[in-house]
């Protein structure tokens, strides 16, 4: 032990302390209770430090396979590392130039040393900086270096510690310019280690959200620089990054969600009334309550649906193509890049991944690269490999910015190629999700006669056909109806859809939904006991569990409500059930395919209408329906907003009010935090209205079009791929997992316990004698009768008497 110390006798003698057996870890902890007392040993042990050091680097002169020979030189030399490591912050000036020396130690002899000793070289450098002797700036460009050297572990602690330690700066310091210059100028280099490693640095931080935002833009700027490296490699890592950063789950145990947040996210809980719940579960007949809730279901759906759009515009605004400062030049610049490599036998995936990059760029920001959707139409064919994904990508390009004049001869190939009678099932059901979500963001493509043409297809025996024609017939009837044919229009009474034209946009002249504050103000002011649905608003999974009814308790409560007696509570119970909350887009499909059920269903459903509207007007008579003690009817709340729309009186009365409210510009222009909280609240009630009592879909704008990432998933809906054998087998291993071992049925009879069954007990059992008699003679009988008659003529009834 003294000797591996180098402690003499002689030495420890003239410090005051006997040879008694030391070890570094026993010296440490002394010298940690004693600085002053051991300073002796410390100088002793320094030197023996600088000792292995020369010894080390004079063997890693000389030949590698000397320093494997003496594997004690390194094991020394680590131990003495850490242990000097350890207790440099007691002794500043003795040690002053220590960290120095083990810096320079590992930069210049980390190739020459084995992997043990370059760990602990490394462990101790981390703790002089945890310790506050050295600074990350100088060992920054060092980690990253020792990053390529092909060491797994070394690899691993070298990048935790980098992205630990900026993590723990970000919170006083975000910006950190000088490390971003030093992550970013070795990204730079042509060397692809690490330059590699470099970008993996730069990706995580940004992935943890540490360089991120508008203060840290360089660094999503030198992301997307990372597509034009020179090496193939960097240049794919950054391009895929791009690609999978929307899908990236956050591992960061950060900080929780803003306050803002959390508001948000209450306000988003769907509102609708318990009236309407109570209706769908207690009014009616079983058919018609089954009707209400699976309109009620819908939406539920759809306003979840919007929830989960807006959480992943949340996380797509943080992708790195956000900050780019010349999107236009970018995506130019990745185009030609695009172009050049495609006849020098890159891969495909590589190409795939820059047209993406590229789509994803022209829509976020709305780009102008007219030469781009040329270049697509050598891919729009149904044999290309991924051509779902290039078909994404052409989707994802389109905006309202884009004349249609440009994209119209990619659109009419898609549809030449995709859609007609000799094409697949599959590759039909894909082209026409593509046209419609290609006419989706650029309503001018599509022309009558091939509107109709599509429209044809929604009789097809394919599901997946059938329903992609349902879709594009549903959106025209929101955007521009007149394309259809009358029959495919919907309801006659609905207002009619005028199309934008290109370059048309809505400019707003106040605060958006500033009208619902004014409302609610006036409503309150007038009348605070009218607000039936601002108390005890149930969200969204009450309103799903209340909505699972059994189908015999709806019966049974129909035909309580049948035998009440009271003919005026049926005949309301009858209103509600007629006028029905607008169903979903499924449901308005479904009855466009038959033209007598449809024709009878709008013939009811206007019929409903003159009864809601009468019903509507009759509110003044409802006092003295009270008077005479005659039950008064709750009119729907859906029933209201269709009469609202129909009714003069309520339109006056509106125009009326509008004008006697002194508008924000008379009072003093400005909106508080609480005002503002409260549109939020007044827009997802509206939102919520508007799912339950409206048909089809809601037409997305062109920001959250642009924010959305198009799904090649999703423009394969409802197509059934043919499984692979490896697929098939494990669906029917799947389906034997809860089934027994295959016996038969005889020897399962055989295996039972607990004796025999009658039947077996009547097949051993004796027939007594005069049954047996019985049947002798009988059988007797019957031969000797059969014997007879063989020979004899027939004797019968003739057939014409």
């Amino acid at each position: 032990m003294v000797g591996s110390l180098g402690l003499t006798p002689e030495s420890l003698k003239a410090s005051g302390r006997s040879s008694e057996s030391v070890s570094l870890l026993i010296l440490q902890g002394k010298i940690k209770r004693d600085p002053d007392g051991y300073e002796t040993e410390l100088q002793l042990i320094y030197k023996q430090f600088k000792t292995s050091v020369d010894v080390f680097q004079q063997q890693a002169a000389v030949s590698f396979s000397s320093v494997g020979s003496d594997p004690s030189v390194a094991k020394d030399l680590g131990d003495r590392a850490m242990f000097l490591a350890h207790v440099t912050p007691f002794y500043p000036k003795q040690l002053a130039a220590f960290p120095a020396q083990l810096t320079d130690l590992l930069r210049t002899s980390s190739l020459a040393m084995p992997s043990g000793l370059r760990n602990h070289v490394a462990q101790a450098l981390i703790l002089l900086m945890n310790r506050k002797s050295l600074v990350i700036e100088d060992l920054l460009a060092l980690f990253l270096d020792i990053q390529t050297l092909g060491d797994k572990n070394l690899r691993t602690l070298a990048f935790s510690h980098i992205v630990q330690t900026i993590r723990k700066m970000s919170a006083t310091d975000p910006k950190h310019k000088s490390l971003q210059k030093i992550v970013i100028s070795m990204l730079e280099l042509e060397d692809e280690a690490k330059a590699k490693r470099a970008l993996a640095t730069l990706c995580e931080l940004h992935k943890k959200k540490i360089w991120l935002g508008d203060k840290n833009e360089r660094v999503a700027i030198a992301i997307c620089e990372a597509c034009f490296h020179t090496s193939p490699r960097i240049m794919i890592s950054a391009l895929r990054f791009l690609l999978d950063y929307e899908n990236i789950d956050d591992d960061d145990d950060s900080d929780a969600e803003s306050d803002d947040d959390e508001e948000a996210k209450k306000i988003s809980q769907v509102v609708i009334s318990r009236q309407a719940i109570y209706k769908a579960n207690n009014k009616g007949t079983s058919s018609s309550k089954k009707k209400k809730q699976a309109k009620l279901q819908r939406a539920v759906k759809s306003i979840k649906k919007k929830q989960r759009s807006s959480s992943e515009n949340t996380t797509s605004a943080f992708s790195p193509l956000n900050h780019l400062n010349d999107a236009q030049k970018f995506a130019e610049r990745l185009f030609s890049r695009l172009q050049t490599i495609k006849g020098t036998g890159e891969r495909a995936e590589t190409r795939l991944m820059m047209i993406k990059v590229i789509a994803r760029t022209i829509g976020l920001h709305k780009l102008h690269l007219l030469s781009f959707y040329t270049f697509l139409q050598n891919y729009a064919m149904p044999h290309v490999k991924d051509i779902t994904q290039i078909l994404a990508a052409a989707v994802q390009s389109c905006h309202d910015g884009v004349p249609s004049d440009a994209v119209e001869p990619l659109f009419k190939q898609i549809v030449n190629q995709f859609v007609h009678d000799r094409s697949r099932p599959e590759a039909i059901a894909v082209g026409l999700n593509v046209v419609r979500e290609m006419c989706l963001r650029i309503h001018e493509l599509m022309k009558e006669e091939l509107l109709q043409d599509l429209a044809l297809y929604k009789k097809s025996h394919e599901k997946a056909i059938s329903a992609a024609a349902r879709s594009l017939i549903a959106l025209f009837r929101e955007i521009n109806p007149s394309l259809l044919v009358k029959k495919d229009r919907g309801r006659p009474g609905a207002t009619v859809a005028k199309p934008k034209q290109y370059g048309e946009a809505h400019v707003f002249s106040n605060v958006p939904n500033v009208e619902l504050l004014q409302e609610s103000d006036r409503e309150s002011g007038s009348d605070g006991d009218q607000d039936d649905d601002d108390t005890g608003l149930p969200s969204c999974d009450d309103v799903e569990q209340e909505l699972i009814t059994d189908d015999c308790s709806s019966e049974e409560e129909a035909e309580d409500d049948s035998n009440d007696g009271d003919d005026m509570t049926i005949a309301e119970d009858d209103s509600d059930i007629d006028t029905s909350i607008g169903g979903g887009e499924d449901e308005e499909m479904n009855d466009s395919d038959e033209a007598d059920t449809d024709s009878e269903n709008e013939v009811m459903e206007s019929e409903d209408d003159d009864g809601e509207a009468s019903d509507s007007c009759g509110e003044d008579s409802g006092n003295k329906e009270k008077a005479k003690g005659t039950k008064r009817k709750i009119a729907d709340f859906d029933a209201n907003l269709l009469s609202a729309d129909t009714s003069l009186r309520a339109l006056k009365r509106f125009a009326e009010a509008k004008t006697e409210q002194p508008s924000f510009d008379e009072n003093d222009g400005i909106l508080s935090n609480e005002d503002f909280r409260k549109i939020k609240e007044l827009q997802a009630k509206k939102e919520a209205k508007i799912a339950l009592a409206r048909k089809g879909f809601k037409v997305p704008d062109s920001d959250q079009l642009s924010k959305k990432r198009v799904d090649p998933a999703k423009l394969e809906a409802h197509i059934r791929h043919k499984l692979t054998k490896e697929q098939r087998l494990e669906l029917v291993k799947a389906g034997r997992e809860d089934r027994g071992k295959y016996q038969a049925r005889a020897a399962i009879k055989q295996k039972k316990t607990g004796g025999s069954s009658n039947k077996q007990k009547e097949h051993r059992k004796n027939m007594p004698l005069a049954a047996i008699r019985s049947k002798a003679g009988k059988s007797k009988r019957t031969k000797k009768m059969k014997n007879s008659l063989s020979g004899s003529q027939f004797r019968g009834r003739k057939a014409w008497k």
